[in-house]
């Protein structure tokens, strides 16, 4: 799922300073940013047409609601791997990442079988040596607040990863339920 504009702009300035403060961590571009629901992994172009046909059969009766704030680590905050923000968001999400898991797997797309945890990945980090510089600029930055998302439509990307970061194509949209009204 895409964030808007306005959440896009508030993580980014949120960012801007831990950027200078762990410039070692592999950081997401802007543009890149996106609630990931599924990660599908490689697979061979035949398939897309499937999948494509599958998620478009999801729907839910209402948008998405999601909020973004507050920021973690996976797998802990000494010895992080991934620096994320948490979304707390309506109970239709996990409904619907639930329906792709269902629809995906008789396509030989593998289940996952850690519970659905949605977060916005911000960096990801190779060695944690300095990482009390980070945790310093997070305390230095104040409230990790970013907004809300409405969102009745999700998209299927299809992800490149390049010297400089990934680099993402939209494939397909899906709507899934009526039009958000902000």
């Amino acid at each position: 799922m895409d964030l808007s504009d306005a959440v896009r702009a508030a993580i980014v300035r949120y960012c801007d300073g831990l950027r200078k403060a762990f410039p070692s961590a592999r950081w997401v571009k802007a543009d890149g940013m996106h609630v990931t629901l599924k990660f599908i992994g490689e697979v061979n172009a035949d398939k897309v047409h499937g999948i494509g046909a599958a998620l478009g059969e999801i729907r839910s009766p209402l948008p998405v609601d999601m909020t973004f704030h507050g920021v973690g680590f996976f797998p802990t905050a000494r010895r992080p791997r991934v620096f994320w923000i948490g979304i707390a968001h309506s109970p239709n999400l996990g409904e619907i990442a639930a329906g792709i898991e269902s629809r995906l797997e008789p396509l030989g797309i593998t289940r996952e079988t850690r519970a659905f945890h949605p977060h916005l990945t911000l960096a990801r980090l190779e060695d944690s040596r300095g990482i009390e510089k980070l945790h310093a600029a997070i305390r230095g930055a104040g409230p990790a607040d970013f907004g809300d998302v409405r969102a009745s439509e999700m998209h299927l990307y299809q992800s490149e990863l390049k010297p400089g970061g990934a680099q993402y194509a939209r494939l397909a949209s899906f709507r899934l339920a009526p039009e958000a009204v902000a």
